[in-house]
């Protein structure tokens, strides 16, 4: 089977966007970088990194536990902030927060609505565009999304956020809320989550809808592997695996000059 054969009849796409679609690593660590600099700061580029990962593993951490029905905020920005805190009394990282005045730390913890998009993103979602319904289903809270949807020239056509839901994914409300603001709750084979970490797309499957993987450096989280998932065609687990969005946009090119919708 063909993998343009397992998405027929898509008629939407739901984005993951934090490491999907936009670089946080590199793009937290460059904006670290250059605050270290600013402060005459000693640390160097790998411990910039460090402090990157460690934050984002706070709010993995954070969001799955809330989903799993735990309390904590539904806002990212508050949520950021409270492990921004946590990390700047740390011994590991008060150095860092002796030098932060207020203003400072409320511009860093915003860094992560100004994140960079792969160098395929954004030419992959404008061809999306053109023949399917492109949207964020994200943890991210709604102002997050749209501001790096500006900075990033993401061209959505609808904001999802797990905000909207009273949750995060994985929960399955997440997953069911933005099919049923696409008028899909009924046929969720209609709609293809596009994320490139497996939890995700495992969490979407069983709600019904289709999946397509894309692999991105050093996102899969919980000791999976990229290279170890598979499409259904190849004996995985998934309805397709893409390389990057170029090649995603190119299996919702129309035939014969029809449009998809």
């Amino acid at each position: 089977m063909a993998a343009s054969a397992a998405l027929q009849g898509v008629e939407a796409l739901i984005f993951d966007v934090f490491g999907t679609v936009v670089n946080w690593r590199g793009s937290v660590t460059k904006e670290l970088v250059d605050l270290g600099t600013k402060y005459s700061l000693p640390d160097s580029a790998q411990d910039w990194q460090e402090f990157a990962n460690e934050w984002r593993a706070g709010y993995l951490e954070n969001t799955r536990r809330i989903a799993e029905g735990g309390s904590g905020s539904n806002n990212v920005d508050v949520m950021h902030r409270e492990i921004l805190e946590s990390m700047l009394s740390s011994s590991r990282w008060q150095h860092v927060g002796k030098v932060l005045n207020e203003e400072a730390r409320v511009h860093l913890n915003l860094v992560w609505h100004r994140l960079d998009g792969y160098s395929d993103t954004v030419p992959g979602l404008y061809e999306l565009k053109k023949n399917v319904i492109i949207a964020t289903l994200s943890n991210g809270n709604i102002r997050l999304l749209v501001d790096m949807a500006k900075h990033a020239d993401l061209p959505w056509d609808a904001v999802f956020s797990g905000a909207l839901f009273n949750s995060y994914k994985p929960n399955p409300v997440t997953y069911q809320g933005a099919l049923t603001h696409l008028s899909l709750s009924d046929t969720p084979h209609k709609v293809a989550m596009v994320a490139a970490h497996i939890y995700d797309l495992r969490a979407a499957a069983k709600v019904g809808l289709k999946t397509i993987y894309i692999p991105r450096p050093d996102e899969e989280t919980d000791g999976a592997k990229s290279e170890d998932v598979k499409s259904k065609e190849q004996g995985g687990e998934v309805d397709v695996v893409v390389q990057d969005f170029r090649e995603l946009a190119r299996l919702f090119l129309p035939s014969h000059g029809k449009p998809r919708l």
